[in-house]
């Protein structure tokens, strides 16, 4: 039973850094973010052909298991990496000056971790929405080029900005009499 719990022990640590760093891969696109018509009159089957030699023109093109996204992964994983150790330093240095040095590695190695997990993720993210980008751009030069439109995906709704109407406020007009004449005594002599 000892080894069980042993390996249980182990097990969830591993785990935890498997899912973390999981996250930090950088994923290519699976396709175009932008929609293409075909031209006026061209049948279905050319602007399928046309439509999949764009794809693999663009997927050719931005290299997505080349250098760019596997140093964003390397550099992603590195972050999480490196925030574990570094946490688990100030970790032990925070412990031991309040006596549990081993704990204090604990949380701040986990604390590391998450925090180091996240900067990667976030770094990957940034750098899938380049690929996708440099993809999307590909692909619509090529399509282009076949003749074919691109077109934006539009909001399902326009947006509508109502103001409302302009009231303008004067007050009423007064009139004002001229102050009274006041006449001083005459001066005694």
């Amino acid at each position: 039973m000892i080894s069980s719990t042993k390996s249980i022990g182990i097990a969830i640590p591993v785990a935890v850094m498997a899912l973390a760093l999981g996250g930090c891969a950088v994923m290519p696109p699976s396709g175009p973010s932008v929609v293409a018509m075909p031209r006026s009159g061209e049948p279905l089957g050319q602007f399928q052909q046309d439509d999949y030699a764009c794809r693999d023109y663009a997927n050719r093109s931005t290299d997505p298991n080349g250098t760019a996204s596997q140093a964003a992964t390397t550099n992603s994983v590195n972050s999480a990496a490196i925030g574990t150790l570094g946490g688990a330093a100030v970790g032990a240095l925070i412990g031991a000056a309040a006596g549990n040095a081993g704990a204090g590695a604990a949380i701040g190695a986990g604390s590391g971790l998450l925090l180091g997990g996240a900067n990667g993720a976030n770094g990957a993210q940034y750098s899938a929405a380049g690929l996708q980008a440099r993809y999307d751009a590909a692909y619509a030069q090529c399509m282009t080029s076949t003749g074919n439109t691109i077109s934006q995906p539009q909001p399902a709704y326009q947006p509508v900005y109502v103001q409302p109407q302009p009231y303008y406020y004067a007050p009423p007009p007064r009139y004002y009499a001229p102050p009274p004449v006041m006449y001083a005594p005459y001066p005694y002599y």
